[in-house]
């Protein structure tokens, strides 16, 4: 799977790798992945049906797992520290747990290990499937189709990043559509089994605004990731690599450095 990347600068000995969430792309990271430049070589890929890497009929965690053990393998990098948003997040953890020895720290962003329904994500690819490019003139117009079905403009925004416009002037999503919604109920579901388990260093972060990650999750985050540590990002929703970036980004510094950035207070003692 040729997957497309983009570098975001710094160097190190251990290189950072960026996960984008479902709908997102490398494009999402690069405000957050040049602040963490400062402490390596940042990088960011597009999964597969996603951004500008190519389009497959197959779409799983064994496919996406896969493909950036061996996107790694092509950059020549044996082990790295691993930051997933959502999906991403979901890919990350699997990846730690069934390759071990490429992972040095995890950062897990606003995901927990379990199987997720969200009716909002099916409103969202309803109202993709639905809108009609053949007469549209706008990503504007097409977020003024989606109110609708997604009441949120900040997502009604987000899920318009994915339009493109051809050199003929035709609209199309640059993800693949088809394939990433028959896959959606694959997607949704815990990218782990009950065995899988990584040891090494792991950082969660929720945003305090969002129910992505709550308190019944605690315990299966333990067994799965022992030595992990868990914080919340103030003001933040799902995206605080995005809303919260100063304080996201302080969070995960002082996680490489074996500390926790004051600001990014114990997710325990959040009140849920």
């Amino acid at each position: 799977m040729n997957l497309f990347f983009r570098d975001l600068g710094g160097a190190g000995q251990e290189p950072i790798v960026l996960l984008h969430g479902m709908l997102g792309s490398s494009r999402n990271w690069q405000t957050a992945g040049a602040d963490l430049a400062v402490a390596g070589h940042v990088l960011a890929p597009d999964f597969r049906n996603h951004g500008r890497s190519a389009a497959t009929e197959s779409m799983n965690y064994d496919d996406l797992t896969a493909d950036i053990i061996a996107w790694l393998d092509t950059q020549g990098i044996a082990r790295t520290i691993v930051i997933g948003h959502s999906m991403g997040g979901k890919v990350a953890m699997r990846l730690a747990c069934r390759h071990p020895s490429r992972v040095a720290r995890l950062v897990v962003v606003d995901i927990a290990p379990r199987d997720y329904f969200w009716l909002g994500h099916r409103a969202s690819f309803a109202a993709m499937n639905e809108l009609n490019l053949t007469d549209l003139r706008s990503r504007a117009e097409a977020e003024m189709r989606f109110e609708a079905r997604v009441p949120s403009w900040p997502l009604r925004k987000f899920l318009t990043t994915n339009l493109e416009r051809s050199a003929a002037g035709d609209w199309f999503w640059q993800i693949n559509l088809p394939v990433l919604t028959a896959a959606l109920p694959v997607l949704e579901k815990n990218s782990l089994l009950p065995c899988d388990c990584f040891d090494g260093p792991v950082l969660f972060l929720a945003g305090e605004k969002s129910n992505y990650i709550e308190a019944g999750d605690h315990a299966a985050i333990r067994r799965h990731f022992p030595a992990a540590k868990m914080a919340v990002i103030a003001a933040s929703g799902h995206n605080p690599h995005m809303e919260a970036r100063a304080a996201f980004v302080a969070a995960v510094l002082a996680f490489m450095t074996g500390l926790i950035e004051p600001r990014a207070r114990a997710l325990d003692e959040r009140a849920i």
